[in-house]
């Protein structure tokens, strides 16, 4: 198709973008929103603030794989931490992969430090989440091939795309109209409320994939902005993932978000030119999800029970001589103080300094404790390689 082609179609054609305050199901909808608040702000209340900043690292790598993986992309976390750690598979493939979840990572801590603050349904926050992401990718994964002719064209970061597309029966606008729905996208999402803001994580999410203003990356940087949204409205501590219960329900997802591409079916579904039956049973599967999502995440960060997992991988390690004793003591401080000055280790487990030196050395090589520095203090870790027995059904067992 020729650059900037514009069949002129109406910025309405994507009606409504919200579920309007007088519809029938705002009001469920709304309690939804006011539920996923509540959960989600007692989870980050309930742990000390270095274990929220401890977990945000590990939770980085899973929301990464889980959307990878609704791509078709398999990349394990623990071959993810080894690409933060520069550690690449000399398999082509593999290595293009794990640069792949190393670009998506540091796009989500670019979102967890601010950088999307209140922008993430702006047209300059959208393509600045796609060229970032992009920026950081190999070459091979650039390119998008169209079956038909064979015809290969690059994904150029941060543009919009200059051909037609079509994805399943949808058949995206054409080029040159997407400026302008992206403007009138950018203005319907504005100034919105807290309860409005958590619902349109969802209903923006679908309005962006029909625009599906990029040539590639589109479903990433829809999930990647649904998460800024959440994690902007909730201070979400980035302790949870909605990727991980959309991976999880991949059929029920690309199902939704096929149905609410359908036309208005009658006077009593909305006034847009869109469904707003469907729209409004996809925002209920997504908050509904990020809700299963957080009580998921709440039963593994149950101080006992975590506390226990924990004790006994240690006793475990000490007995195969992999870890010295006293280590226990060490985690279970970490675990109420969050973490501790390197001049307190000795005195907390009533050994000499020397053999304090000797246990967090033991444990930093473990990757179960991390610092900023050799005088900095120490901080409770989640390796992804641990996560099968610290954190049982965060993401599967590496094969």
């Amino acid at each position: 198709m020729a650059a900037d082609l514009d069949r002129g179609e109406a910025a309405s054609m994507m009606e409504p973008l919200l579920i309007s305050s007088t519809s029938k199901h705002y009001g469920p909808l709304a309690d939804l929103a006011v539920e996923l608040s509540a959960k989600s702000t007692g989870l980050k209340r309930s742990l000390p603030l270095p274990i929220v900043s401890a977990l945000s690292n590990l939770v980085r790598a899973m929301n990464c794989y889980y959307s990878n993986l609704i791509e078709g992309h398999d990349t394990h976390p623990v071959d993810i931490e080894r690409a933060l750690n520069e550690d690449y598979s000399v398999d082509p493939e593999k290595r293009d992969l794990q640069l792949e979840a190393r670009a998506h990572i540091h796009v989500q801590q670019w979102i967890d430090e601010g950088g999307l603050k209140d922008r993430a349904l702006t047209r300059g926050g959208v393509l600045e989440t796609h060229e970032r992401f992009c920026a950081l990718l190999p070459d091979d994964l650039l390119w998008v091939e169209y079956p038909d002719t064979g015809e290969r064209v690059k994904v150029v970061p941060g543009e919009y795309r200059l051909r037609d597309v079509q994805v399943g029966r949808h058949v995206a606008i054409s080029p040159g109209a997407v400026p302008n729905f992206m403007t009138r996208f950018e203005t319907a999402f504005a100034a919105r409320g807290k309860v409005d803001a958590i619902m349109s994580s969802a209903t923006a999410h679908h309005r962006l994939l029909w625009i599906h203003p990029f040539l590639d990356g589109n479903g990433r940087v829809a999930r990647l902005m649904s998460y800024a949204v959440l994690h902007d409205a909730m201070e979400t501590g980035g302790l949870w993932s909605i990727a991980r219960g959309l991976a999880r329900n991949v059929k029920d997802y690309k199902g939704h978000l096929a149905a609410c591409d359908q036309p208005r079916r009658n006077d009593l579904d909305g006034r847009g030119n869109l469904s707003e039956e469907e729209l409004a049973k996809f925002v209920f599967f997504f908050l509904q999800t990020c809700i299963d999502q957080v009580d998921f995440m709440e039963r593994l960060m149950q101080p006992g029970r975590l506390r226990d997992r924990i004790r006994i991988w240690v006793e475990e390690e000490i007995r195969a001589d992999e870890l010295p004793p006293k280590s226990t003591q060490v985690l279970d401080a970490m675990l109420y103080r969050g973490e501790i000055e390197r001049g307190e280790l000795a005195e907390l487990l009533g050994v000499t300094p020397r053999h304090a030196r000797r246990v967090s050395s033991a444990l930093l090589e473990k990757g179960v404790l991390t610092s900023a520095g050799v005088r900095a203090p120490l901080r409770l870790a989640f390796p992804a390689a641990l996560a099968g027995r610290w954190m049982p059904g965060l993401f599967p067992e590496k094969g």
